[in-house]
């Protein structure tokens, strides 16, 4: 099969309604629209979430603490102990990481890294973050911390 033979499934595709084209039509004179009201009006309808009136869900619950969504920093986190399975010497980035699967994708801001595990190995870890606990764990197995 070839894409210029390929048609969609029988019955799958049904004709437009053509609206307002006659009473034999069945959907002719108020093309479906019913008689008057809020919704037979041009441009009628509701917003999403109005609730005719009634107080809206999202008004009705309590809302506390903090929201900083518009202005937080994303990090890709990984803990020391994850470092353990590259080889002395090793320049780790953040693209080395992506290239063996540990992040899924590159945050905007970079990678931190967190001092959770233990790590025997010398390696060299460039990011954009440290805990002290990382650096300390880094530095006491031989490796160095470079901060992007």
């Amino acid at each position: 099969m070839k894409l210029h033979e390929l048609t969609p499934a029988k019955n799958s595709k049904r004709p437009a309604k053509r609206l307002g084209r006659g009473i034999g039509s069945g959907l002719g004179k108020t093309s479906g629209k019913g008689m008057k009201g809020q919704n037979a009006r041009s441009g009628g309808g509701v917003r999403i979430g109005f609730e005719g009136g009634q107080m809206p869900l999202d008004r009705r619950l309590p809302k506390r603490g903090f929201n900083n969504y518009n202005f937080r920093k994303e990090y890709n986190v990984v803990n020391v102990g994850d470092l353990s399975i590259f080889n002395n010497n090793t320049v780790v980035t953040v693209e080395l990481l992506k290239e063996k699967n540990m992040i899924s994708k590159i945050a905007p801001y970079g990678l931190k890294v967190l001092g959770n595990g233990t790590l025997d190995k010398t390696l060299t870890v460039k990011a954009a973050k440290f805990s002290d606990s990382a650096i300390k764990k880094i530095n006491e197995a031989g490796g160095k911390v470079e901060v992007l």
